[in-house]
């Protein structure tokens, strides 16, 4: 997983009958990730809402740092209104009183969206994946998993990971011949911590680290790297600018990013009626239309082609070997595993 940009509303668009209340509304403050989710987030989200209901959006970015949302809780000093979060720190975030516990009479049926979207703290929005992404132009041979992805012998290069515990030691299992319902049940005891760090460790030399989304597509369009983990819309967004990058559903790890309103917001109110209106399938459909990220609400699914949908971690064949990313496992082992991952990756 940047810049913060802001959209202007027509004074004409305020206007809208029986709504000139909400245009006195102070700005609502929207934080996502940025990059293409953020640019697609605006065609579906952002700018439709102002023009319904005269509340102007400032979005901003962040790269899921949570010791900033801490600090802004602990001194009731919130200027966050809605943050898009990923699901371990909503589940930690709200296990520590970062976010509000949500009422869901205010944003719609639990029953329409996809199962664990529905959280006490946060409503899943998307659906992405972390999966193997490769030049084409690069490597001959196509990559079939991660196992491949370690043989430096038949593809040769530099590989891109993601700098931290989180998704890196899931994969460096997989590649180790962990089947996907197992990962985390390893993970979970010492013997299998240990076999994830000395996977990773074989391939420790040929790996340049990676920190934000934008990265991964970069590297790999400049040849920096010949395969690498990445987030399946950053690598649609770079096909649609005319780069070979291929995508390997295979051994993917999927998960929710989530809406969620930081605890003390001052702007609750207008933070609802966004999330709200987010999380409704004709929005969610522009939203994936723009960008290869599944839909959270199931209703959106029905309303896309299936060419769009082929191409997003939702779908059947590409969710066929694809592992789910347990946000219990990391919100309980999480610190403990990324400050051993720091220690070993300074090594």
């Amino acid at each position: 997983m940047m810049t913060r940009c802001s959209y202007a509303l027509p004074a004409a668009a305020v206007l809208i009958a029986g709504l000139a209340g909400a245009a006195q509304a102070r700005d609502l403050t929207v934080i996502s990730f940025g990059g293409a989710s953020k640019v697609a987030q605006a065609k579906a989200y952002y700018q439709p809402f102002q023009q319904a209901t005269g509340i102007k959006i400032l979005a901003g970015e962040y790269n899921g740092e949570m010791a900033k949302l801490k600090a802004m809780v602990d001194t009731k000093s919130v200027s966050w209104d809605v943050l898009e979060v990923e699901s371990p720190e909503l589940a930690r975030g709200c296990d520590e009183g970062l976010f509000e516990r949500l009422d869901y009479a205010r944003i719609g049926n639990k029953a329409d969206f996809l199962p664990g979207a529905a959280q006490a703290c946060g409503i899943g929005t998307l659906v992405w994946s972390t999966a193997l992404a490769y030049n084409a132009d690069k490597l001959k041979t196509a990559p079939r998993n991660w196992a491949d992805f370690w043989d430096v012998k038949r593809y040769p290069g530099k590989r891109g990971m993601r700098k931290g515990a989180k998704y890196t030691l899931e994969i460096a299992l997989l590649a180790d011949g962990v089947a996907a319902k197992d990962v985390y049940r390893t993970l979970a005891t010492p013997a299998g911590v240990e076999r994830a760090f000395k996977k990773l460790a074989q391939l420790k030399p040929h790996i340049q680290w990676w920190e934000a989304g934008a990265q991964p597509p970069q590297y790999l369009a400049s040849g920096d790297v010949v395969m690498s983990s990445a987030y399946n819309g950053r690598i649609a967004a770079a096909q649609k600018e005319g780069k070979k990058l291929t995508i390997v559903w295979d051994g993917s790890l999927y998960d929710f990013d989530s809406w969620a309103i930081p605890k003390g917001s001052p702007n609750k109110d207008a933070a609802y009626r966004f999330i709200a209106f987010a999380s409704k399938p004709e929005n969610q459909k522009v939203y994936s239309q723009n960008i290869s990220y599944g839909p959270s609400n199931k209703k959106a699914l029905s309303l896309l082609d299936k060419s769009e949908l082929s191409e997003l971690p939702t779908a059947p064949q590409n969710l066929k070997n694809a592992l789910k990313v347990d946000m219990e496992f990391w919100a309980d082992h999480g610190e403990s595993l990324e400050q051993r991952f720091n220690a070993w990756a300074l090594r």
